[in-house]
């Protein structure tokens, strides 16, 4: 068995109202930092776990996200692997 880092990057739909994200742009520019168009707060969640080959880590990570790290109706996932074995 080989060990993953899995960095799952999860953010609200595009379209979505996201209000930490429009209280952080609000700051940002209350700070002048006009040049900031938009902001998305979302969260990182890191897994690690063991798993044959990467192709099953990302199956696994994903089918976790799926079914319980991401609300499928309100945010979206990105997965991203790392071989650490």
């Amino acid at each position: 068995m080989n060990e993953y880092v899995i960095d799952v990057s999860i953010t609200p739909r595009e379209g979505l109202l996201d209000p930490q994200g429009k209280v952080v742009l609000n700051a940002l520019r209350s700070l002048d930092f006009d040049e900031v168009a938009d902001v998305k707060v979302g969260r990182l969640i890191r897994l690690r776990i063991l798993a044959p080959n990467m192709e099953v880590a990302r199956e696994r990570a994903d089918e976790m996200c799926r079914r319980l790290l991401a609300n499928p109706v309100t945010e979206d996932y990105e997965l991203e692997l790392e071989n650490i074995s």
